[in-house]
């Protein structure tokens, strides 16, 4: 992969998880299953976005891994986060290229290229997302669709229930 698609496959991402976040976040405001577990996951989303960021950044950590967090304070660390990884991003691949150490929430020092880091906070987002979507589903919320074709077409996902209708 070129280093210029990189660097538009990583804005693609964090285009993206910056609208998975937004949707999830209006979900959690709306939602009757909006849960502590559920608004704790996604806070949990949002402060390892801000945590991997600091590292990125070489300065010193500022939020707890596993935050406990109101909505509000939810979409002021979102947008920081947005405009941080923008800005980040800005710097194209030589951003990309930097070794970055840090040591992780276990106390462990690692060493790791800042491209494999970025490409890890999208995932590991995408991860927790689905995991608030879960938690709102079985709470008895409508969760919010996330899904990365849903953010290209910007339409949602066929979800269970469409694919069983399809079949009858």
């Amino acid at each position: 992969m070129s280093e210029s698609t990189t660097v538009d496959i990583l804005r693609a991402l964090f285009a993206h998880a910056a609208w998975g976040n937004r949707a999830v976040l209006e979900g959690l405001r709306t939602s009757p299953g909006s849960d502590a577990a559920s608004i704790e996951q996604f806070a949990h989303v949002l402060a390892a976005e801000s945590v991997w960021l600091t590292r990125l950044r070489g300065v010193p950590q500022a939020i707890a891994v596993w935050p406990s967090l109101t909505l509000d304070e939810c979409g002021a660390l979102l947008e920081g986060n947005v405009a941080g990884f923008a800005e980040y991003l800005d710097g194209g691949a030589t951003a990309l290229e930097r070794e970055v150490t840090y040591t992780n929430s276990a106390g462990r020092t690692f060493t790791d290229r800042a491209s494999n880091i970025l490409l890890h906070v999208a995932l590991h987002g995408s991860y927790h997302r689905g995991m608030v979507s879960s938690l709102t589903r079985r709470s008895g919320g409508a969760p919010a669709p996330t899904d990365f074709i849903a953010y290209v077409r910007g339409a949602p996902t066929a979800t269970r229930a469409d694919a069983e209708r399809a079949v009858r």
